[in-house]
């Protein structure tokens, strides 16, 4: 039984999961929005939204964390120069996941996940 356990395995091993999470998280950031699976939709929101909170902290210490997880420098410039400004006044809720048709090949819900204007 799963009865209390957080967060989602995707039947890969601890550090394939960190990676596929970084990545996701690196092209969100990077365009603006994506398509991906529910599930992969909802684990990376946080995440996500997490690197907005230190780029809107500004920091040398927030911008080294930025940098610890998100693998390209350019998108990191981005979220400390951009998305601080755009989001200054907002406290939360950068992100918003659209629910879309099922895949056609498997079956499998797909979403939208795309930073708010």
């Amino acid at each position: 039984m799963r009865h209390q356990v957080a967060g989602r395995k995707f039947d890969r091993s601890t550090d394939e999961r960190m990676a596929m999470y970084r990545n996701l998280v690196t092209s969100l950031l990077e365009n603006g929005k994506m398509v991906t699976t529910e599930a992969k939709a909802k684990e990376i929101q946080a995440m996500a939204e997490k690197m907005i909170t230190l780029g809107k902290k500004g920091d040398l210490n927030a911008r080294r964390k930025a940098l610890a997880f998100i693998y390209k420098e350019d998108v990191v410039n981005k979220v400390f120069d951009d998305y601080a400004k755009r989001f200054a006044d907002r406290a939360g809720g950068y992100t918003r996941i659209t629910k879309l048709v099922p895949r056609v090949g498997d079956g499998a819900k797909m979403a939208q996940i795309e930073l708010v204007d």
